[in-house]
C-alpha cells in the first residue's frame, strides 16, 4: 500500500516542482516570499488535486481485473491451500 500512496504524493507535487524549476530557470529567487503568492499556491494546489483525481480515476478504470470478473481469494479446500484465482 505504500507504493501507491507515494506515487500519488509524487503526482501531487509535480506542479510545485515545475513551478520551482521555472523560478530557478528565470532566476526569480526560489526562496523569496514574493515568488510564492497565495494566488499561485492556490492554482498549484488546484492543479495538483486535479492531477491526483485524474490519476485515481485512470487507475480505477484501466487497471486490475477485467470487467465482469470475480476474484476468489486463496482458501483451504480439503486441507489443501488453493491460490486465489479470477473467474
Amino acid at each position: 500500500m505504500i507504493r501507491p500512496a507515494l506515487t500519488e504524493i509524487g503526482i501531487f507535487l509535480i506542479p510545485f516542482a515545475v513551478y520551482a524549476l521555472f523560478l530557478v530557470a528565470s532566476r526569480s529567487g526560489l526562496m523569496t516570499l514574493s515568488s510564492w503568492p497565495v494566488v499561485i499556491i492556490g492554482r498549484l494546489l488546484l492543479g495538483s488535486l486535479l492531477l491526483v483525481v485524474l490519476s485515481l480515476i485512470l487507475l480505477a478504470e484501466f487497471s486490475g481485473a477485467p470487467p465482469h470478473s470475480t476474484y476468489v481469494p486463496a482458501h483451504v479446500e480439503n486441507g489443501i491451500l488453493v491460490p486465489g484465482v479470477e473467474k
